[in-house]
């Protein structure tokens, strides 16, 4: 296979019209018709990964953390990123990164850390806005479901737990085609009037063009009248961190010693305790202080994520119990989430996880 079919597998569960306006994720270094030898899976695709790479064969390194993260001016080898990228240039190794995209999806990295914890009844903490759409399109009573069906089967209509969800209205549609045209119903220059359905349907704005598509092709008139406008609804399946329950209440320090082994954490930075029951749990993998609110909001009573300032812990304000794992820490299980995808669309394909540390923090016991 080439890296481009490698690519387009990741994409489908990451798309990187979802990531951050000031994110880098996708290819960074490679060409996406090269074939593939192997892949090494690591959260961030640093100097000793890269020869990692080299010494195992690997030409493709899928990593969470762009390396190529603010831009390149120059290539000197100055600094860790230039060496990286330069190593990886030298010996045709290809870099992708999927970093905010991922960490936005439902099934993403924030639901990795709520199944390490325990989590259920687990859903989105912040909601993204302005990803959804909705499309109106009109077709003849006679082939509305016909157009309907493909329009489902394309990825629209979906709605939490729900799918193949459309609104649908009746009126009359009225055209004449001039004499380059020839009019499914009716005659050319002639005005008609046609009984029509009104479709409604919301899909996510990544599946724009295959909506589309398949509107265009399952539609009989040579001429499809449609609209599209972008929604502000609350988007369920894309978002920032995650909130999801314990099966059974939990004291703090016991719960703050899971959290330790089974994030592997060698240390938690965490607020005063409050001397009550962990029951409801907020997380976001990396950076997630800009969350706090949201997790104090929604009932949280532990907000489990990385990177947390010393200002930021006195937010916490007795309303909660923040739990800094470290970033890395968080973020690790990552290459899980590529692995799990991976060899599922391709069976025979068996990418390898990297033994390289890259976590820059080290702790003293």
């Amino acid at each position: 296979m080439n890296i481009q079919q490698i690519v387009e597998t990741l994409e489908s569960f990451s798309p990187p019209v979802y990531q951050e306006p000031y994110d880098n994720a996708g290819l960074l270094t490679g060409r996406p018709e090269w074939e593939v030898n192997n892949a090494l899976l690591s959260l961030d695709a640093t100097e000793p990964v890269v020869q990692e790479a080299i010494d195992k064969k690997c030409n493709l390194i899928i990593a969470h953390h762009p390396v190529i993260f603010r831009g390149l001016k120059k290539l000197t080898g100055s600094n860790y990123v230039e060496r990286a990228v330069i190593l990886a240039i030298k010996n045709d190794i290809a870099i992708y990164a999927a970093h905010t995209n991922l960490d936005n999806m439902l099934m993403g990295v924030n639901d990795m850390i709520c199944e390490k914890l325990g989590l259920i009844n687990r859903k989105i903490l912040s909601p993204s806005t302005g990803t959804l759409k909705k499309l109106y399109a009109f077709a003849p009573h006679a082939d509305a479901e016909k157009v309907r069906r493909a329009l489902f089967e394309a990825g629209a209509g979906n709605i939490g737990h729900y799918s193949e969800a459309s609104f649908n209205t009746s009126g009359t549609g009225t055209f004449k085609g001039d004499e380059n045209t020839h009019p499914y119903v009716g005659e050319r220059g002639v005005q008609h009037h046609e009984p029509e359905t009104k479709i409604e349907v919301i899909f996510p704005k990544h599946l724009e063009s295959r909506i589309l598509k398949a509107l265009l092709k399952s539609h009989p008139y040579e001429e499809v009248a449609y609209d599209i406008i972008s929604m502000g609804n609350a988007n369920g399946e894309i978002g920032s961190g995650m909130i999801g329950e314990l099966e059974k209440p939990a004291d703090e320090k016991t719960f703050l010693k899971k959290i330790r082994q089974q994030m592997q954490a060698e240390g938690i930075r965490f607020t005063p305790l409050r001397g009550k029951p962990v029951k409801k749990v907020a997380v976001c993998g990396g950076a997630g202080s800009f969350l706090l609110k949201e997790a104090i909001r929604a009932g949280a009573d532990m907000f489990v994520s990385a990177d947390f300032k010393y200002h930021e812990f006195f937010d916490a304000d007795n309303h909660i119990v923040i739990a800094d794992i470290g970033h890395f820490e968080s973020e690790q299980y990552t290459v899980d989430i590529f692995y799990k995808k991976l060899t599922e669309k391709f069976p025979t394909f068996a990418p390898l996880k990297s033994e390289s540390r890259t976590n820059p923090i080290n702790y003293l016991h």
